[in-house]
């Protein structure tokens, strides 16, 4: 995987850039210490970590589902600054039309038609439940400020509230990208569409019972 080009495109002038390489046995543990890295931002909103933190490892077990491939790649950065976090996790697997065309509901779709579709919830290529990148885009709707997804030779971009499929270059796999703003207090239970209980999940593995009193 070229991470030169990755870091040149999404976080061009960033300094101390996090690069971590997972597979389906170091997954967990990478999670937890991008999390917890993120978590030592005092600046970023609990909130935003709580409903991040379920996004993040959806995307990242997706690698392990879905891709056919070993390895994926997270790379994160905040900016303390503008008070925004930008995260990518790539593979260079199979890519979202041929994992969805593995389910005979899909087997025909474009491949423009798979990246809008797979945002959508319950669209899955039967291997999983169709709800890690739907939350994901509920997320975006709420504090994203730009949203990729790449996937073989288009991309679907959204920013500043619109949404676009284009033709873009040549991505063999999945790379999914977003900025979103830390500032701003959500509602971790509506991002995951009151069918999970992400803050109480974030809170059990990452904050400190002295420190989970301060939050009520």
């Amino acid at each position: 995987m070229d991470v030169a080009f990755l870091l040149d495109k999404y976080f061009k002038g960033a300094q101390n850039v996090s690069i971590d390489v997972f597979d389906a046995q170091t997954l967990n543990t990478v999670y937890k210490d991008v999390i917890n890295a993120m978590t030592s931002h005092f600046e970023i909103e609990v909130s935003v970590l709580q409903a991040l933190s379920y996004c993040l490892y959806e995307m990242m077990d997706n690698v392990h589902i879905h891709s056919g491939k070993p390895l994926g790649t997270a790379i994160t950065y905040y900016d303390d600054k503008q008070k925004t976090l930008r995260i990518l996790i790539a593979d260079d697997g199979m890519g979202i039309r041929a994992s969805l065309a593995q389910n005979n509901d899909y087997k025909d779709i474009t491949e423009p038609e798979a990246l809008k579709m797979c945002l959508e919830d319950k669209i899955t290529d039967g291997k999983g439940m169709g709800f890690g990148l739907y939350t994901t885009s509920r997320l975006i709707e709420n504090i994203g400020k730009e949203f990729v997804l790449h996937s073989g030779s288009h991309k679907l971009i959204t920013k500043n509230g619109r949404t676009e499929v284009i033709e873009n270059g040549l991505w063999q796999g999945t790379l999914i990208y977003m900025e979103i703003g830390t500032g701003e207090e959500i509602d971790p239970s509506q991002i995951v569409d009151h069918r999970a209980d992400a803050a109480s999940e974030y809170n059990e593995t990452f904050v400190e019972t002295e420190e989970l009193e301060t939050l009520w």
